[in-house]
């Protein structure tokens, strides 16, 4: 038995102030921070054996706080994927078996919304049109102008996920994954095999994990969503 958790992170600066945000590396906000310790709380007692994380703040933010309340992790170290040959470079020494490795990857960053981004949501939709904001937004497979679609991303990450974190599924880990929304929307799509129409409709609210517990053959038993207020959604 393999347990997979998903954290969006908490609600950012520019999430408070309804910007496109992208890839612009903005911090949490206070209410943010309240977020990511509200799920730091919910998460305190899980027992994480690796943990991933974006090329992001926010992201990473939201993943130190989880770390800083549980009550298994004391040490980490982190591995940069494009420098992962220097980053992993030392001889090991007593304890570090103990140290919860964290894998930083632009694979797992937000969705990039190219000249969207940095604008305010509600100037765009009076700018270019609310049909043609809301298409950009949610559509699966139209990117907005010099950006990715949802579609886009999860041709980034679905890889990823494949190829970096269903190993150590298949080893019966327990895995962190400290992202955004859309990178996190195309994982979930790819484990519940939703169509693109399910997955555009589909909300992970900030600071609000996810967990999947996944049989011997990696197929998911068990979907239990957690929201910052504390209370539980259990799902099959």
């Amino acid at each position: 038995m393999s347990l997979l958790f998903l954290v969006r992170h908490g609600q950012s600066i520019w999430n408070l102030q309804n910007r496109f945000t992208g890839w612009v590396d903005i911090s949490l906000s206070r209410q943010g921070v309240i977020e990511a310790q509200q799920a730091a709380a919910l998460l305190a007692g899980e027992h994480f054996d690796v943990a991933f994380t974006s090329a992001l703040l926010r992201a990473q933010d939201t993943l130190y706080e989880i770390l800083k309340q549980n009550r298994y992790c004391e040490q980490y170290v982190r591995v940069h994927e494009k420098s992962s040959e220097w980053y992993e470079h030392f001889i090991p020494a007593e304890g570090d078996a103990n140290e919860l490795c964290i894998y930083v990857s632009e694979k797992l960053n937000e969705r990039y919304y190219g000249d969207l981004q940095g604008l305010n949501k509600d100037w765009a939709r009076n700018h270019f049109g609310e049909q043609q904001v809301h298409l950009w937004r949610r559509s699966y497979d139209v990117p907005p102008p010099n950006g990715e679609s949802l579609e886009m991303t999860a041709e980034r990450t679905i890889p990823y996920y494949r190829e970096k974190i269903v190993p150590h599924l298949r080893g019966g880990e327990r895995v962190l994954i400290s992202a955004h929304g859309n990178s996190l929307r195309s994982i979930v799509m790819h484990i519940e095999q939703m169509t693109p129409e399910q997955i555009v409709a589909y909300e992970l609210e900030t600071g609000s994990p996810h967990l999947y517990e996944f049989d011997d053959d990696l197929q998911p038993i068990r979907k239990q969503v957690f929201s910052v207020s504390g209370k539980e959604k259990g799902h099959g």
